[in-house]
């Protein structure tokens, strides 16, 4: 067959010598530095400000649940909330699934 193709040969690799511990670890220097303020800085902002968020609940704030539950906050304990979603209806809710706080008079009518 090596009429039709002809045979390759590899020429030898110029010698060099072993590159210095930084400029191998730069890349993964570089990477990390932009998944850390692309990732991981935006959502520890965005979990501080949650925990705020949480923290300033007061009742009759007007709150999202994170199932989408609108409601005026009637009661307030150390893990759980009560929000009453409609009149004379009251639902226990986890304070971490606070979504958000509503400005007041969000809500209008049915509370």
């Amino acid at each position: 067959m090596s009429f039709f193709i002809s045979d390759a040969w590899a020429e030898a690799a110029p010698a060099a010598g072993q590159p210095d511990l930084f400029s191998a670890l730069l890349p993964f220097i570089i990477l990390f530095v932009v998944f850390y303020f692309l990732l991981i800085r935006p959502q520890q902002k965005r979990a501080k400000e949650h925990r705020k968020m949480i923290d300033n609940v007061a009742k009759g704030d007007e709150v999202v649940t994170g199932g989408g539950l609108v409601g005026k906050v009637v009661d307030l304990g150390d893990n759980f909330i009560e929000v009453e979603v409609a009149d004379n209806i009251h639902v226990k809710v986890q304070r971490q699934m606070l979504a958000s706080v509503l400005p007041k008079g969000t809500i209008k009518g049915g509370l």
